[in-house]
């Protein structure tokens, strides 16, 4: 029985692909928005099998484009917005993009969403805490941007709440830590990790200190879903994390370990975030999400980074060890 017909914004990405293929295999109507190019590319839902591929409705757009949410979200009962511009570093360089994209884009789409859905699940990122004041870092922790990405997604955050206590609209925020897993690109630190130790005798990061909590692509999604299934207030919001912080050295050590490989780690002054800018540590309070969502991560952090390592060792061609992918 079908569960009814979900939007997917960003379904092109990385998260969003893996997100689509949850919600066709639980048995939903997939509508998949895909940026629109002139190669008509797909993304990463060009990974996906032949037969959730034939499920799902793509449609080529811009969440940019007023009219074009209309068009795309008419006939949904549940929007999952997840396209963003989501790298940190490009933000600084190209801040005006990321306000049309992250919230711009998020305000045609709840506008859009405003009469016949029936869940908005708008999808932030841990990055609107900064760096922490205490830890685990519950939702009623105090917001900071600490980049032009960040406060982006404070913004599109923001503009969510207001719907849902304006206009009584059903959307629910959920706020992912460090999401990974297979698919993902090199501008993500775990990729970047075993990209290059698969590849070359030298790992180059920035920072190692930072403190992060990992969560795999699967418990994310799942999250989501559990976010769009229970029952909310409008602008609830729900932190999704694993609740363990780990240090990127301390990620670059299991990396290795699980792949039984040994790898000098040098320091790249490029690939550091200036200094007022770093979050040093990200350690997620989820228990708003396990009471009311009866969500719970299912997979321990070597589980995850064995099932990248293997992807990333099998899709070689995804990935340019030798550059810095901001």
């Amino acid at each position: 029985m079908t569960r009814g017909r979900a939007l997917v914004t960003g379904a092109g990405g990385f998260i969003g692909s893996h997100l689509v293929e949850r919600l066709v295999r639980d048995g939903w109507e997939v509508r998949a928005l895909v940026r629109y190019t002139s190669r008509a590319g797909l993304g990463d839902l060009d990974h996906l099998t032949t037969d959730v591929r034939s499920a799902i409705e793509i449609v080529h757009g811009n969440v940019e484009d007023p009219g074009a949410m209309r068009t795309v979200v008419a006939g949904c009962r549940t929007v999952f917005h997840l396209a963003a511009l989501i790298g940190i570093p490009y933000s600084y360089t190209a801040p005006e993009q990321y306000v049309a994209t992250n919230v711009l884009g998020t305000l045609n789409v709840l506008e859009a969403s405003r009469t016949g859905v029936d869940r908005v699940v708008s999808v932030s990122t841990s990055e609107v805490y900064g760096t922490a004041r205490y830890t685990p870092i519950d939702e009623n922790h105090p917001l900071q941007a600490q980049s032009p990405y960040a406060a982006t997604k404070i913004g599109a955050e923001k503009l969510a709440q207001s719907y849902g206590l304006a206009f009584a609209m059903p959307v629910t925020i959920v706020r992912p830590f460090n999401t990974y897993g297979p698919r993902q690109s090199a501008r993500a630190v775990i990729p970047t990790i075993i990209s290059q130790m698969l590849a070359r005798d030298e790992i180059r990061l920035g920072s190692l200190t930072p403190v992060r909590d990992f969560n795999f692509v699967g418990d994310t999604v799942a999250g989501m879903i559990a976010a769009a299934d229970a029952e909310t207030t409008p602008g609830d919001v729900f932190n999704i994390g694993s609740g363990l912080g780990v240090t990127i050295r301390d990620v670059v050590t299991r990396c290795l370990t699980l792949a039984g490989l040994e790898r000098r780690v040098t320091a790249d002054a490029a690939r550091v975030r200036p200094d007022a800018s770093e979050v040093f540590e990200l350690v997620c309070d989820a228990a708003r999400a396990r009471n009311a969502l009866a969500w719970r991560p299912k997979y321990t952090l070597d589980d995850g980074l064995r099932q990248t390592i293997d992807w990333i060792r099998a899709h070689p061609e995804r990935y340019r060890p030798d550059e810095y992918a901001v």
